[in-house]
């Protein structure tokens, strides 16, 4: 087992990222805006869903409207949502690159989804039953996971991450009575910060969903300086993975991947020479990374606005052309010009769509033409069984 040490003074490591200066050619990003601070005080339950947004879930599942009765049957007839579920936690999960080797990857990730899934359960339904087992889940991984190994760990812990403070907000602060919240928070500290607070120079899905981790543990740990760095990360990344136009001739850079040269821009992009509005970092690997990513931001987003800072103003944009034209393209209706991906596109964009189309179109009216066809044919959106889990029932025309 690797040792870890325990964090470091992350107020300090997230003013050392803002102040490096970003000395890359006219590709480099420009200077990163100051941080959003943290909120004084955090608001709970405040990771993905707010109170509000469960309240009208809840309210639309009792009344047997649709979508939502049908979502909510999809989430608590899964395995995810079983009641005779046991957890199966072990003191060190390792993932290979694609979970292979396998050794607690697929348990870890469906437990931290089981337990959100029996906390929104709970929510809707109050029947103490979910309550209870969302925090048997947690107990279990609490007490016995000390480490992540192999080359997949940093995703994979990402993702765990970013289910547990999910389900860990809604039982601690709604549900209330979990002797054991305090081990599970020091479990996210010191198992799971660690190997993801620093963010990644992969693919930019690594660390969009490190970003999404990060602040949903800085959230259910009021800590002000984890959640400042997960937005400090954020502010550089999502320009460098979603491209738009005002970007100018090439898209912008995280200035530690040194992609200071067109060439190796157009390598790490997979290849594509021709940058438009929408296009990702990954689109011409496959849309199933790419939607990773796309989730993320989104997730992101939604949890500042409900912590009290919109961010939507920021990255709104970024995030309706990433939908939009990844939409436009998974709905296969047209052929694929020869300039995007070679005239190739690995389309398989997932669950990923409810939570961004919910923001720009629900609440802030934008007319999103193609997100909403895909959206609404594939309803009720489902997991993608890693840390998207159930958002029709959850966002879906949720004005909250």
């Amino acid at each position: 087992m690797r040792k870890k040490a325990v964090l470091p003074a992350l107020a300090v490591a997230c003013a050392a990222l803002l102040a490096a200066p970003l000395t890359s050619p006219a590709v480099a990003m420009t200077k990163v805006e100051a941080a959003v601070q943290a909120p004084s005080t955090f608001t709970h339950p405040g990771v993905g869903v707010s109170r509000a947004q469960l309240d009208f879930v809840r309210a639309k599942v009792q009344a047997g409207a649709q979508p939502w009765t049908t979502a909510f049957n999809q989430a608590k007839n899964s395995t995810y949502g079983s009641l005779s579920r046991t957890p199966k936690p072990r003191a060190v999960v390792e993932c290979g690159s694609y979970s292979n080797p396998d050794y607690g990857c697929r348990d870890e990730r469906g437990d931290a989804i089981a337990a959100y899934t029996d906390a929104v359960l709970w929510y809707i339904t109050r029947d103490d039953r979910y309550a209870q087992k969302a925090i048997q889940l947690m107990d279990a991984w609490s007490a016995t996971i000390r480490d992540h190994t192999n080359s997949n760990a940093p995703l994979q812990t990402a993702w765990a991450g970013s289910s547990w403070p999910k389900a860990a907000e809604i039982i601690r602060h709604v549900y209330g009575n979990w002797p054991n919240s305090g081990r599970f928070g020091t479990m996210l500290r010191n198992v799971y910060l660690p190997e993801i607070i620093n963010g990644s120079n992969s693919n930019g899905n690594w660390e969009l969903s490190m970003t999404e981790a990060i602040q949903g543990i800085g959230v259910f740990l009021d800590d002000p300086a984890v959640y400042d760095k997960a937005i400090a990360l954020y502010r550089v990344r999502v320009p460098a993975f979603v491209y738009l136009e005002s970007d100018g001739p090439l898209p912008k850079t995280k200035p530690s991947q040194n992609l200071n040269t067109r060439e190796k821009i157009v390598a790490y992009w997979q290849g594509q020479s021709t940058f438009v509005n929408g296009l990702t970092q990954e689109t011409c690997r496959d849309f199933v990374h790419t939607g990773y990513g796309i989730s993320a931001i989104s997730h992101v987003l939604e949890t500042s606005r409900i912590q009290g800072v919109d961010l939507y103003p920021e990255f709104g944009e970024r995030l309706r052309h990433a939908l939009g034209f990844q939409s436009r393209w998974e709905r296969n209706l047209e052929p694929v010009p020869s300039w995007l991906c070679k005239g190739t596109l690995k389309r398989g964009l997932g669950p990923i769509t409810e939570v961004g189309y919910n923001a720009l179109h629900t609440r802030q009216g934008i007319s999103m033409t193609n997100t909403q066809a895909l959206t609404e044919s594939r309803r009720p959106a489902g997991t993608n069984n890693l840390f998207v889990a159930w958002e029709t029932l959850t966002h879906a025309e949720n004005p909250s």
